[in-house]
Parts: C-alpha cells; structure tokens; sequence
C-alpha cells in the first residue's frame, strides 16, 4: 500500500508556455472609410422631413382645438375655430420676430461694408478686446 508523505507538493507544477514565434511584420492597419461630408440636398431633404412632421403635428393640433373662439382684435370681432386662431397667433409672432432679424442683419451688413479709417485709431463704433 502506497502513503503519502508531507512531501508532496500541494499546487500542481506547471510547465512553463513556450513564447510565440515571432512574427515577421505586424498586421497593415486598415484604412478606416472615408466620412462623407453632409451635401446641400442632404440638408434640404432633412429639412423636409422635419417640416412634415411639424405640419402633422400642427394639423393634429388644429383638429383636437376645433371649437370657436371669439377674437377681439382692434375693433373688429372675428370667430374662428381656437386651432386656427393660436396657429395665426404663432405665425404673426413668428413674421414679428423674422422683421426684427431682418433689420439687425441688414444693420451689420452696412456696418460691415463700411470703409475703415486709415488714422490708425480703433473704431468707436464697437468696444476694443481686451486682452487676458
């Protein structure tokens, strides 16, 4: 019969792993694909589609809102189904707004064209940048 003594080793011995061959080039990386550049129709057809979905969405609103409203407006009364009535509410906003940017882009294109003074003095038109 066969004992066993103290001796024994308890973990197992392992062998040590033989290191891979070298290889002779690493592996060429792989060119990733070029990323197109967003074109103007792409942007237009984005465009529509967002304006389909907000037409929607404001067809449902005038539906859902078709009960009359009685607008005083000056001196003039109108009845108009609510829906339509807050749609014009919105559009004249929209058009209010549309003016005033108008007026402040056409403001900056004047000031943009105008010719700079050869005294060498900054324009007091805008205040200088400070530097930090």
């Amino acid at each position: 019969m066969a004992t066993f003594s103290d001796e024994t080793p308890k973990t197992p011995v392992t062998e040590p792993i033989p290191a891979a061959p070298p290889t002779a080039a690493p592996p060429a990386p792989v060119a990733a694909p070029k990323k197109l550049r967003p074109t103007r129709i792409s942007g237009t057809w984005i465009a529509v589609l967002v304006a389909i979905v907000v037409l929607i969405f404001l067809l449902v609103f005038i539906l859902q809102n078709g009960g009359n409203a009685t607008i005083h407006f000056l001196w003039g009364q109108f009845s108009l189904p609510l829906g339509v009535a807050l749609l014009f509410g919105a559009i004249g906003g929209a058009l209010l707004v549309a003016v005033v940017g108008a007026a402040r882009i056409l403001q900056l294109r004047r000031q943009a064209k105008r010719p700079v003074p050869v005294t060498g003095r900054p324009s007091t038109s805008a205040p200088a940048r400070r530097e930090s």
